[in-house]
């Protein structure tokens, strides 16, 4: 019976991804790595390592007898002055997960970044896996810089030691189930009366549940050495919010603002809503980042992984739903 090691487990893609691997892989032994609770600590048929990524030795012990590792382990954080602890999570958890499947001789593993790291232009431009880092780009927020520097490391364990590992660049995750509101915090913003304009820019934005099933097989049929964007459609914020608005039954806005005149618009706000005993939750960073166009394609994990996304209305729904169902308990 072979041993999986999955870190990030307990969050938003984690989950889904242990929930999958219980009913594709029933012969498989899973191995949770968390720093604190989680969802399966009483369960018996998940083994849970609690350590802490940041740390060799506590990586180099989860990692004893695994065949195959998930390294999920992250932290979605957009301002600057979060660099210190994204780059200790991304770069030195990334280096220890790839020292530790080095010296115990994993036979495969799969590592999970962002798309944002090659798919973002001022411009709608469509990127793939050959588009380049745009450092230019995304070098003031030490969340995708991290990114980066991660994937770099990554790919020279394979280069340098031939340590056997794919990498996956999903676009921005929607569904049910995140609990964080890591990564559906904008649609939340926008349930919460907190998006007041469109912003000029686009995305793209991937099933949650769909990344899950195409990390398994990136395990399974991923080509060493490899990037495999995995998303959905590409669609401008006014689409996005216009189908949320359908969805939800909350008015859109319809202003689209220059980014300047939001900025300062934004800064106003955050000094007005505290006088109304009320906080206004959308950062700077945020409103800088959704004037940009973060459009890329799957169209070579659809080929060598025969990767799908669902109809984008559908997550739409689920992710809205489900949002709605926890705001509504707070």
């Amino acid at each position: 019976m072979k041993t999986i090691l999955i870190t990030g487990a307990t969050g938003f893609l984690g989950k889904h991804l242990v929930g999958q691997l219980k009913e594709k892989d029933k012969l498989a032994r899973l191995r949770i790595f968390c720093r604190g609770p989680s969802h399966w600590s009483n369960n018996s048929e998940i083994e849970v390592v609690r350590a802490n990524i940041t740390s060799l030795p506590d990586v180099l012990r989860a990692a004893e007898g695994v065949q195959e590792i998930y390294h999920l382990a992250g932290m979605v954080l957009r301002k600057p002055k979060d660099n210190g602890i994204l780059y200790q999570t991304h770069i030195e958890g990334t280096r220890n997960v790839c020292e530790a499947a080095r010296k115990h001789n994993i036979k495969k593993m799969v590592v999970v970044s962002s798309s944002g790291t090659v798919a973002v232009s001022p411009n709608p431009i469509l990127h793939n896996e050959t588009s380049g880092y745009k450092h230019e780009v995304v070098g003031k927020w030490p969340y995708y810089l991290s990114k980066i520097f991660a994937e770099k490391l990554t790919l020279s364990y394979w280069k340098r030691f031939q340590v056997p590992v794919v990498l996956v660049n999903p676009s921005l995750l929607l569904g049910p189930g995140d609990d964080r509101n890591s990564s559906t915090r904008d649609v939340a913003l926008f349930l919460k009366g907190q998006i007041l304009a469109i912003p000029r820019g686009g995305l793209n934005f991937v099933d949650v549940r769909d990344v899950a099933g195409g990390l398994i097989t990136a395990m399974q049929s991923g080509s060493c050495g490899e990037r495999y964007i995995l998303a959905g459609p590409n669609w401008t914020f006014r689409k996005l919010i216009r189908a949320v608005s359908e969805i939800s039954g909350l008015r859109a806005p319809k202003l689209q603002p220059s980014l300047g005149f939001s900025l300062v618009t934004a800064r106003w706000l955050r000094r007005l809503y505290p006088l109304v005993g009320k906080s206004f939750e959308l950062d700077e960073e945020s409103i800088r980042m959704s004037a940009l166009f973060w459009y890329c394609n799957s169209q070579k994990a659809q080929t060598e992984l025969g990767f799908k996304s669902r109809d984008p209305m559908e997550t739409l729904r689920d992710t809205v739903v489900d949002l709605q169902g926890r705001l509504g308990k707070n």
